[in-house]
């Protein structure tokens, strides 16, 4: 256990060492949702969405960004690369297995994304009055599930691409899917019904977020469903279902070497 947290401390020194890892997949949410909001229009109760405000619809999309980036770019380049590199395959000649590697990059990964999201829910309530999850409980158990449904999507195109650049191809066109149906392209509200159904079923699982996150019936009818409250249990069984499926072709697909 010992060798485990300190082959995780490694992984996170090298994590931080990263720069475009942190900005990107820590900070950029932020930044982004911080920057909208500095227009006056985008923080102003607007008809077009039911009397509810832009950045109240957009945080929970802010979330998705960041996720992707942590999930869907950085695990599987990382992944990939050691394996190219000879890097699993010297450390398996050692008593620490290459799977703990794996482990490691996934809590690493997790622990910035749980700071990502902390950081973005902070600071839409204390600079835009967002309220905080109206539901924790349920707000941390949606992040939980849809991003574990992303790792473990983000882990399989590690496993199946051949190398570091068919792994950054397959993750920025998951990437590119996930982002165009979590509403960061376009805000779901513009977007047609029936993509905006595929949404709440693509990981991470946008819909809940939002459900968890805000009890105001302006925010639930611009959005599109009939009234705030806790996730859908479909939504999240989808995210647990993908999670598992993914995770286990990734387990016996994976290759070290």
């Amino acid at each position: 256990m010992h060798a485990m947290w300190k082959l995780t401390a490694t992984e996170g020194k090298l994590f931080l060492r990263e720069p475009m890892s942190v900005l990107f997949g820590v900070l950029l949410p932020t930044a982004i949702l911080l920057g909208l909001g500095a227009i006056p229009a985008l923080r102003a109760p607007a008809p077009d969405f039911d009397g509810a405000r832009f950045v109240d619809l957009w945080a929970p999309t802010a979330l998705v960004l960041g996720i992707g980036i942590l999930g869907l770019q950085h695990i599987p380049s990382v992944l990939a690369t050691y394996r190219e590199n000879g890097i699993l395959r010297r450390m398996s000649t050692t008593p620490a297995h290459p799977a703990k590697v794996l482990l490691a990059q996934l809590i690493v990964v997790f622990a910035a994304a749980a700071a990502a999201g902390v950081l973005l829910v902070l600071s839409a309530w204390l600079v835009f009055d967002i309220p905080l999850p109206q539901h924790p409980w349920w707000f941390a158990g949606a992040f939980l599930v849809g991003f574990g449904a992303v790792l473990a999507i983000g882990t399989l195109i590690a496993a199946i691409a051949p190398n570091s650049r068919g792994a950054n191809g397959l993750a920025i066109f998951a990437y590119m899917v996930t982002m165009f149906l979590g509403g960061v392209f376009l805000p779901r509200v513009f977007l047609p019904d029936f993509l905006v159904r595929a949404g709440d079923f693509t990981p991470p699982g946008v819909q809940a977020l939002q459900d968890a996150w805000s009890s105001d019936a302006a925010v639930a009818a611009a959005v599109g469903v009939e009234a705030a409250g806790p996730p859908q249990l479909m939504h999240l069984g989808i995210m647990v279902v993908i999670a598992l499926a993914a995770g286990w072709a990734a387990a016996r697909l994976f290759r070290w070497e």
